[in-house]
C-alpha cells in the first residue's frame, strides 16, 4: 500500500455521475485519485445538495432490458465492469415499470459514502478555476453541463472552439397526497413490471379530447422563461420542453409523453382516454412523484396554473417546479483523441456530458471508460479499445469519431446523443428468416435488437477475457 501511495494520483475534476464513476474506476485499479468537487464552495443553478452524483433532473436511468433497448445493454455492460453508479442504482431502485428509477437521496448518499470510504480516494471540496495546475499530468475533467465559467473559458482558449450548448429542462415533482386518486390510477404501460416494479408503478391522469385541447391551449399561452443571451442555442431533441413539443403540432404530446397507449382507466373502463399524463415515484417513501416527460421552461406561476388543469392534479402541491438551465459540450470529434484526451493538451482527459453524450447512464459510462483509461496510463499499461459492437464502444465511437447529422438540407455541428441501436455497427450475419419464413415489421426489429444484444454481450466477454480487469482490490 505504501508503494501505491507513492504513485502520483490521477486528478478528477467534478463530482457528478461521470466524475464519481471515473474516480471509482481509478481507485479500484489500485491507483490513488483526488476527486475535486466545487460544491458547496461554489453552487450551481441546478444542484440542491453537496452530495456526489446528485440527480438534478429525472430519477430514471431508463429501460433496463438489454434484449429490447440499447440503454439496457449499457446497464448490463456497466454492471459487468463494476460500475459504482449502477451498483448504487440497483441498491436504491424504485418501482418504475420496465425502467430503472432510483431514490435520489439514497442513491447519492450511497455513491458519496462509497468514495469517501475508499482508502485510495481523496475528496477535495474546491473549485478548479481555470486549467488544472501544470504538475497534474493525468487529469479527468468531468464537470458536466454546468462547468464553472473560469474552467470553461480556459478550455475554450485551448481548443479554439466555441462551446456548443443546448437547454436541459427539469420536470416538476408533486406531493403524492395531493393527487386525486378518484380520477387517477396506478398502472404501468401494458402492465409491464421492471426492476423493483409490480406492473402498476406509474400514476396515470386521463384527459378527454376536450381536456387535452384546453391543456395544449393553456400550455402555448403560458408565460415562459426566456434567455435572450442564448436564443441561438438549439434544444436537444431527447429532452424537449413540453411547450416546444406542443408548438411542433397539437398532436405531438399525445404521441410523446402523453400517449394513452397500453393503459386502461379503471374509473371508466369502457372509455379510452384521449391522452394521459404519467407520474413516476421519485423517492423511496413514495411521497413524491415526478411528471414524466414534463420538462418545461414555463414560469413557476404558469406551471401551477397549467398543470392544475390536468384531471387528478387540480389540488396538486409541488415539491419542486420545473426549471431550465444551459448545458455546454465540446465539439469532441474534433478536439478529443480516441483516448478522450484533449488534442491541444493530452494530459487532460474528458468524461461525461461535456463530451457530447446525453443522459445519466451515458455520462457515467464515459466516466467509467475515462477512469479505466487514466488508470491504465498511470500504470504504464496499454488500454485495449472497447469493441465498437458493445454499447460502451459505440458510445465512445460517437464521441471520438462523430456522427454528423443534416438539418434543413445542410450539415449540422456535432450534437449530443443518447446511446441507441443506430450507433452499433450493422450485423454481419442474417436473422431475417424464422422457421422458413421471412420476418417483417416488429418481429424483424425485435430479432435485430436481440441479435445486436447477443453480439454485444459476447464481444464484451471476449474483451474482458483478453484485457483482464483493472481491479486491484
Amino acid at each position: 500500500m505504501s508503494e501505491i501511495r507513492q504513485t502520483p494520483p490521477v486528478h478528477v475534476v467534478g463530482g457528478g455521475l461521470a466524475g464519481s464513476e471515473a474516480a471509482w474506476q481509478v481507485a479500484r485499479s489500485g491507483v490513488p485519485v483526488v476527486l475535486h468537487e466545487m460544491r458547496p464552495v461554489r453552487a450551481t443553478p441546478a444542484h440542491r445538495t453537496d452530495a456526489l452524483a446528485e440527480l438534478v433532473c429525472s430519477n430514471s436511468f431508463r429501460a433496463d432490458d438489454p434484449q429490447t433497448s440499447a440503454i439496457g445493454i449499457l446497464h448490463r455492460e456497466m454492471r459487468a465492469l463494476d460500475s459504482l453508479i449502477l451498483r448504487a442504482a440497483d441498491t436504491h431502485k424504485l418501482p418504475a415499470g420496465g425502467a430503472l428509477a432510483v431514490d435520489r437521496t439514497g442513491f447519492a448518499a450511497e455513491v458519496t459514502n462509497a468514495l469517501a470510504a475508499h482508502p485510495l480516494v481523496e475528496i477535495r471540496r474546491e473549485e478548479i478555476a481555470g486549467l488544472p495546475p501544470a504538475e497534474w499530468d493525468n487529469v479527468i475533467i468531468a464537470t458536466g453541463p454546468l462547468t464553472s465559467p473560469a474552467l470553461a473559458e480556459a478550455v475554450r482558449g485551448l481548443t479554439g472552439e466555441k462551446d456548443l450548448a443546448f437547454y436541459d429542462a427539469i420536470a416538476p415533482v408533486v406531493h403524492f397526497e395531493t393527487i386525486d386518486m378518484s380520477k387517477a390510477w396506478f398502472q404501468s404501460r401494458y402492465d409491464k413490471a421492471g426492476p423493483g416494479g409490480t406492473g402498476a408503478d406509474y400514476i396515470n391522469c386521463p384527459l378527454t379530447r376536450e381536456h387535452y385541447e384546453a391543456f395544449v391551449d393553456a400550455l402555448l399561452a403560458g408565460e415562459k422563461t426566456e434567455f435572450k443571451a442564448f436564443e441561438d442555442t438549439p434544444y436537444f431533441d431527447g429532452c424537449l420542453p413540453i411547450e416546444i413539443m406542443a408548438e411542433r403540432g397539437r398532436e405531438t404530446l399525445r404521441h410523446g409523453p402523453m400517449k394513452p397507449f397500453g393503459l386502461t382507466n379503471p374509473h371508466a373502463p369502457t372509455s379510452k382516454p384521449y391522452a394521459v399524463v404519467q407520474l413516476r415515484q421519485d423517492n423511496a417513501l413514495g411521497t413524491l412523484y415526478n411528471m414524466v416527460g414534463f420538462q418545461t421552461k414555463l414560469k413557476h406561476h404558469a406551471q401551477v396554473e397549467v398543470f392544475r388543469t390536468i384531471p387528478g392534479l387540480e389540488a396538486a402541491s409541488f415539491a419542486r417546479l420545473g426549471g431550465l438551465h444551459r448545458n455546454t459540450f465540446l465539439n469532441s470529434p474534433k478536439v478529443l483523441d480516441s483516448g478522450l484526451r484533449l488534442r491541444a493538451d493530452p494530459r487532460l482527459r474528458f468524461a461525461g456530458q461535456i463530451t457530447g453524450c446525453e443522459g445519466y447512464v451515458e455520462s457515467a459510462a464515459i466516466g467509467l471508460v475515462a477512469g479505466r483509461m487514466a488508470a491504465a496510463e498511470r500504470r504504464g499499461e496499454a488500454f485495449r479499445p472497447l469493441p465498437p459492437t458493445t454499447a460502451l464502444g459505440a458510445l465512445v465511437n460517437h464521441i471520438t469519431a462523430g456522427h454528423v447529422t443534416v438539418i434543413d438540407g445542410g450539415p449540422s455541428s456535432f450534437q449530443p446523443m443518447n446511446v441507441n441501436f443506430g450507433l452499433f455497427p450493422p450485423l454481419s450475419g442474417g436473422f431475417a428468416a424464422k422457421e422458413g419464413k421471412r420476418m417483417r415489421g416488429a418481429e424483424k426489429a425485435a430479432a435485430k435488437k436481440a441479435a445486436l444484444s447477443a453480439r454485444a454481450e459476447a464481444d464484451l466477454a471476449a474483451w474482458l477475457g483478453a484485457s483482464g480487469t483493472l481491479a486491484a482490490e
